[in-house]
């Protein structure tokens, strides 16, 4: 795991201007489109200090973070990446007043519904990963809906983690290599890093590249523990509700600024190409 500064701190000589002084056409234009990150995964943070700076309710934050969430889904598909994460409801969330909870489920449900064929002409994927049969029945009727709607798309996967949290998914991928051993499928010592990551919720997915945290808070908070290993982290001050295109464009730029090795020699581009 590595940290990137924002915005795009640290800047050398050859390095992109100040974000701050480029329009957000200019800071598209210096992005190179052979070098976007395969996966990007966003915590999205902020929506209650959003609206509590306004004197509204947490849930009023959390309908305001949905223009953010179809801007940066939109960018994404421009900007040619492979896939989205976004961490929309974790495990621990349940422990939130009850009215807050259902407020999310229902706005969860109420924007699949109406943005399904938006998705759908935008040759969108999307798929749900987490403890999903925790969700309520109505939550995962829409989610299998919508998935079955946009299974024939190639263009971007939308990958919401929803009764998601990074401990539980490596239990669950424990307790399924346990059971295989076992019945004798599968010997112990024949378990390498890859067939672990075979079980986890995200096998049909690229592990994520850049990892972007909103809000200036600066933890993973039980996301994607396993597959972050060897993530670039972009962290930015900016509330979620508040987050639009540019603030996607700084952290691919940052992204695009590092020398990825992986341990090794080999870097990000070649590993590519």
């Amino acid at each position: 795991m590595r940290i990137l500064a924002s915005p795009m701190a640290g800047a050398q000589a050859d390095d992109p201007p100040a974000a701050s002084n480029l329009s957000d056409d200019d800071l598209e234009g210096l992005i190179d489109p052979k070098r976007v990150p395969r996966h990007v995964a966003i915590i999205m943070d902020g929506n209650g200090r959003w609206a509590r700076q306004r004197g509204l309710s947490r849930v009023e934050g959390h309908r305001a973070a949905v223009d953010a969430v179809w801007e940066v889904v939109e960018e994404c598909g421009q900007l040619h990446i492979e896939a989205l994460t976004l961490y929309a409801f974790s495990t621990e969330n349940w422990n939130r007043p009850r009215q807050e909870v259902r407020a999310l489920m229902r706005l969860v449900r109420q924007q699949l519904h109406k943005q399904t064929p938006y998705l759908d002409r935008n040759n969108v994927r999307l798929q749900a990963i987490g403890a999903v049969g925790g969700l309520p029945l109505a939550v995962r009727w829409a989610i299998r809906r919508s998935s079955r709607r946009l299974a024939r798309n190639t263009g971007l996967t939308l990958n919401l983690a929803l009764n998601y949290g990074g401990q539980q998914e490596i239990i669950h991928a424990v307790r399924g290599l346990a059971r295989e051993v076992e019945s004798g499928r599968l010997a112990a010592d024949d378990i390498t890093a890859e067939l672990f990551s075979e079980h986890l919720y995200t096998s049909s997915l690229p592990d994520p590249d850049l990892v972007v945290r909103t809000s200036g808070e600066f933890r993973l908070s039980n996301f994607l523990l396993w597959q972050t290993a060897y993530s670039e982290f972009h962290f930015t001050p900016t509330l979620w509700p508040d987050f639009r295109r540019r603030h996607l464009y700084e952290a691919v730029l940052e992204f695009q600024c590092r020398e990825r090795r992986y341990g090794g020699v080999e870097s990000f581009a070649e590993r590519r190409s």
